[in-house]
């Protein structure tokens, strides 16, 4: 089965950036992929996505202006970078990368939920 392998989370401080990244295989290069995370204790939420090109963007009302998604649609290997700067601590939590075979409809987030999820990679931000 296909996978989704996130690397790139931490341990930072407020105000502190970092960049996350999830590697996929030529398979996905025309799926929409993006991000959500999930902190204890509460439900997993939207954070960004990319359409399949990369040209389209979506992002979440909490991370708007700080957060940028990115793709790179190399020829065997699919890039989603996802640059994280005026880090909070209310950012924490597993960040997870998604994708799914709908690319018309890459502004809508609820088609994650039946795609391919990756395992996630922690991020722990500190005040």
């Amino acid at each position: 089965q296909e996978q989704l392998v996130e690397s790139g989370g931490g341990l930072v401080q407020a105000g502190d950036s970092l960049r996350l990244s999830c590697t996929a295989s030529r398979t996905f290069r025309y799926y929409v992929m993006g991000w959500f995370r999930q902190a204890p204790g509460k439900e997993r939420e939207f954070v960004a996505s990319a359409s399949s090109s990369g040209s389209f963007t979506n992002y979440a009302d909490s991370v708007e202006g700080r957060f940028t998604v990115s793709r790179d649609n190399a020829k065997n290997t699919i890039y989603l970078h996802l640059q994280m700067n005026s880090l909070k601590p209310e950012d924490t939590g597993v960040y997870l990368c998604a994708a799914h075979n709908k690319p018309l409809l890459w502004n809508n987030a609820s088609y994650f939920s039946g795609g391919v999820w990756g395992q996630g990679t922690q991020v722990t931000v500190t005040s």
